[in-house]
């Protein structure tokens, strides 16, 4: 039985969930003993696409090896078979195999078991598109937060259903810009609305309070992966991850210790180090292909598009009132490295996949947790560094620059130009698109900034802070690169799929 089990009593009443549900605890369920069948007990993931093929993620729940069959024909005449890692407790059963061999622009079959010498499991099938076809449009979304704010698997609601929103799109690839989960928002049973209604939420021991432990970190993970809509989506859509604050804690920076309370374990360096296995262990990359074996890194799809996902978060300077003349969001090593691969890309475009915005102002108390300061003139504080990348690129001649993010929990479009900007360096103007939250509160809309000259062109945000998934204030975004005319579309997209606002950009190279 799982250590972190789902709400028999959620279970029973929410009855849209089935059976199958309690396989799928809301927490990494204890390692099965016996001669049964090994069980896939939270699908598969796909990851980080490559021209040749993708990263393919699995969990069972006992001592098994991973297997995969692979086919470019959806009947699976002349598959290959691939023969994965053994998921073993040391990995909480997870385990990746990056599948290579794929020519470019192909439809990729799959299908995913575990067997012990005795037995196998039922099997997991799944699909997606290899990167480069040159003829063929690029179609992906974006978006962050997940089961934040106590909002959490309704089904009532239908659950995380904008994940079947986005698959209707038949994406290439979904961009998570971080918060992909929140290992610090408990999630209760019931949650009563102003309006009167009740927010109903299956729930797990792992989500009855703040992660602290590696088990508590990993429960995170499953309890969204016992979502059937993002199940679903996971086992078609690749996902390419980056993380913000909230899978460790709020607004978390190096060396920060946390004031007594709520945590037991008040060291941030410690719970981060927790979080980061259990973000590896539970989510389809592979460590070792990040520039330092954790997040940021270069994915190339085609050439018309390459994605930087950065990282906000693990090298930042602590946060402060941003009045100092430099400091660090970025870290210097990745801040050179961002600024010589987007210089050396050759793809028509750059996508910065950020886990904040630039120029929105969000606090953390009395001190600034993004990077704008709040302060008119010049670029100090987190904004030097930004400044630093940005005046570097222009001087380059670095052109068609696109910024994607979330993390503020609505939906807008930002346009940043040094004919507006306050600060005394040139850069080349840009866009910035922020989408979300995909499944958490709705709040905003914050200030801007206007040391970079943002312009807010389009905004959608609640009337009230911690609107409901209910309110319809969840959003995710949409781009699509047509092949021939090299056109950047951005939808911006609401909880059903519908456009709210849209943009098409011309490259200027």
């Amino acid at each position: 039985m799982s250590p972190h089990p789902l709400s028999r009593r959620t279970l029973l009443r929410a009855g849209a969930v089935g059976a199958g549900a309690v396989a799928l605890s809301g927490a990494a369920p204890a390692f099965a003993q016996g001669r049964n069948r090994p069980v896939l007990t939270h699908g598969i993931q796909i990851g980080d696409p490559r021209t040749d093929g993708a990263v393919v993620w699995t969990r069972a729940d006992r001592a098994a090896r991973m297997v995969v069959e692979v086919s470019t024909r959806p009947d699976f005449k002349n598959a290959r078979t691939v023969r994965g890692p053994q998921l073993t407790p040391g990995s909480d059963g997870t385990g990746r195999i990056r599948l290579t061999g794929m020519k470019p622009g192909t439809r990729v079959h799959l299908r995913v078991h575990a067997e012990t010498e005795r037995t196998r499991s039922e099997v997991v099938e799944g699909s997606f598109r290899t990167p480069g076809g040159e003829d063929e449009p690029i179609r992906f979304v974006w978006g962050g937060d997940v089961a934040g704010q106590g909002w959490g698997i309704n089904p009532d609601f239908g659950g995380m259903r904008i994940f079947r929103a986005m698959a209707e799109r038949d994406p290439d690839f979904f961009l998570h810009s971080g918060d992909t989960c929140y290992a610090d928002g408990p999630i209760a049973e019931r949650v009563e609305l102003p309006d009167g209604r009740v927010w109903r939420n299956v729930v797990s021991e792992a989500k009855s309070k703040v992660a602290e432990t590696l088990a508590e970190f990993r429960g995170q993970y499953a309890y969204n992966l016992s979502d059937e809509a993002l199940r679903a989506f996971s086992a078609r859509v690749p996902q390419i991850v980056q993380w913000d604050d909230h899978e460790v804690t709020n607004n978390w920076y190096p060396g920060e210790i946390l004031p007594e309370g709520v945590y037991t374990e008040r060291d941030v360096d410690t719970l981060a180090r927790r979080a980061h296995r259990a973000f590896h262990e539970w989510q389809p990359i592979i460590a070792r292909e990040a520039v330092d074996g954790r997040i940021y890194r270069k994915i190339s799809y085609g050439p018309h598009l390459d994605v930087f996902v950065i990282d906000m978060r693990t090298y930042r300077d602590a946060n402060s009132g941003g009045s100092l003349p430099y400091e660090r969001v970025l870290g210097d090593t990745q801040a050179r490295w961002l600024l010589e691969q987007v210089s050396a890309s050759t793809a028509t475009w750059k996508v910065i996949a950020s886990d904040m915005p630039v120029g929105v102002v969000i606090p953390d108390g009395e001190a600034i947790e993004g990077v704008a300061n709040d302060l008119p003139g010049q670029a100090l504080g987190r904004e030097a560094e930004i400044q630093w990348l940005l005046h570097h690129l222009h001087r380059r001649g670095v052109t068609d620059v696109v910024w994607l993010t979330a993390d503020v929990h609505y939906t807008a479009a930002h346009h940043y130009s040094p004919d507006r900007a306050t600060t005394h360096l040139d850069f080349s103007p840009f866009w910035e698109f922020v989408s979300g939250p995909l499944h958490a509160g709705a709040f905003g809309p914050n200030r801007l900034d206007p040391t970079f000259g943002p312009r807010e062109v389009f905004v959608n945000a609640p009337p009230r802070a911690n609107a409901s998934p209910m309110e319809g204030f969840q959003h995710f975004g949409e781009v699509e690169i047509d092949p021939r005319s090299r056109e950047f579309t951005v939808h911006l997209r609401d909880i059903d799929g519908r456009s709210l606002w849209t943009r098409t950009l011309r490259p200027e190279k």
